[in-house]
Parts: C-alpha cells; structure tokens; sequence
C-alpha cells in the first residue's frame, strides 16, 4: 500500500508519518509536548517484525487540524481522529501504542472502539477513571497542579513560548529525562502557533463525560514508570479495576515519565511482546 503523508477528517488535515506496507497496523500516539518524532526509536523495531506504522501529528499538533474551541478536544472526538487515520489507511482492525495524552487516546479507544482495536499499549499514563479516582486518594492533585495552571486562556501559552518559559522548560524537560532533540522539538511547538491549541486538550478536560472512557475490554499493555514525576504510583496500580480484557501491567523501576528515550529497549521489547501475542 501506498505510505500516506497526510489524512483528512472532514475539514481538517492531519499530518502523519507511514512505513507503508501490508503488514498488520499500528498506530502510534504522542503526548505533551511532543509531535509524532517522538516515535523514530521505535518505529524501526516494528517494521522489522512485519508491522505497519503510522504515527499522526495529532489535534491541535497538526497546523490544518487545530481548531481554536476547547470543545473540539474531548477524547471521543481524539479518538475519533484516529478511527479517521485507520480508514484513510484501509484497514478495519489495528494496534493502538500511546504515550502521556496519547496514552489517554488510547483508553478511549480500547473502551469505545473494542470492535477495531487489537490491542491497547499505553505508556505512563494510567486510565482517566483511576487518574480521577486519585486525586482525592494520594498525593496525585500535587501533581497535577500544572493541568490547573494550564486552564486559562492566553496565560500559559504566553509564559511557555517566552525566553524565560523556554528556558525553564527546556531546564526541567532535560532533567526529567526526555532526549535532547525532543526537548528542543517541544520548545519549538510551544513558541509556534501550535502552542495554543496543543493546550487545549488540559482545557477540555471539563467536558468529558463521566469522567472519561469506560471499561476496556481489548487486550492492555501498561507501562508505568516508577520515577514518573507527572503521574502518581497509586493510579498506575488503580487502572486494573478499569481493564477486564487480558492485562499487562508492568512496572519500570528505572524508567521516568519520557520513558521512550531513557529506556528504549526495555520498553520496545515489552511492546513487541505484548503485541506478538495478539492474534489479529
């Protein structure tokens, strides 16, 4: 098949890098505040066991998909984005690997989608539902005091596209781990006119119903890494009352929240595993 550079969803344009191939799909997710570059360690492994790999600039990354309303930024219609990439491929059924926010998409998918994912592989970030759960049962609102912070609007994209919110986060990214090229690539997004809309997807927060995705019910992989700065112990261990298809949770002791880039080969195996054991 023919590798694709871009999709669309209705008026909006996604931009999305593709192996090409016959292979069976997998769709890889980035978080905040990184684009789908994050995703070129682990791309090759997968060709090379046989998969298709596409990897979307998502909502608000993509400069012809970045609607300005928060309410364009649910997760039923992130995941819906994807639903839209997986049909512009020409397939039915497919592998879902997410990280941070990305990894939220990738809830929504296993809970909604059931009927097309294969399987679901998430990496740091726990279920919405358990994430919530938290809040009022362990010291994760300390956290995520930058979810606050992020809510109104102007003020933070100002603050992180200026010289001194650059200098800081490119100070605090490299020092939570996240590789070089990365941080200067998520400092490059947050100053560009993405900066605001990639916000969005904090300010939409409010308007998920119920809290988030239900149960999911395809086959999970969980990675979690125990020096996580972002996202608490207690609602990584929360997430199994959210899964009842076949889980995996794993634990890397070693590893932080950007654990792509400080533990790639122990994260690329996991993954390769878990998706190996699925029949598609």
């Amino acid at each position: 098949m023919e590798p694709l550079t871009t999709f669309r969803r209705g008026r909006y344009t996604f931009d999305v890098d593709d192996s090409g191939g016959t292979g069976t799909l997998v769709v890889l997710l980035h978080g905040f505040p990184q684009s789908r570059s994050m995703w070129h360690g682990l791309t090759p492994a997968l060709t090379a066991a046989g998969y298709r790999v596409v990897a979307p600039d998502q909502r608000g990354y993509s400069p012809g998909a970045s609607p300005l309303a928060r309410r364009d930024y649910t997760l039923t219609t992130l995941a819906d984005d994807v639903i839209g990439l997986v049909d512009a491929v020409g397939t039915d059924r497919f592998h879902v690997v997410g990280h941070d926010w990305g990894g939220a998409v990738a809830w929504q998918l296993g809970a909604a989608h059931a009927d097309r994912v294969l399987s679901a592989n998430v990496m740091s970030t726990p279920h919405p539902r358990a994430m919530i759960k938290s809040l009022v049962t362990s010291t994760q609102l300390l956290k995520s005091w930058y979810m606050l912070a992020f809510q109104p609007p102007w003020l933070a994209e100002r603050f992180l596209a200026s010289p001194f919110g650059q200098n800081r986060l490119r100070t605090d990214l490299a020092a939570t781990g996240m590789a070089p090229d990365q941080v200067e690539e998520s400092l490059r997004l947050l100053a560009s006119p993405s900066g605001r809309t990639m916000l969005n997807w904090y300010r939409a927060l409010p308007l998920s119903p119920g809290g988030g995705p239900g149960k999911v019910t395809v086959p999970t992989l969980y990675l979690y890494g125990a020096k996580d700065f972002a996202l608490g112990r207690k609602a990584a261990e929360g997430t199994a009352e959210f899964v009842t298809g076949p889980y995996r949770f794993e634990i890397l002791e070693n590893a932080g929240h950007w654990m792509i880039d400080t533990d790639q080969g122990e994260v690329t195996a996991s993954i390769l595993d878990h998706l190996a054991s699925i029949q598609p």
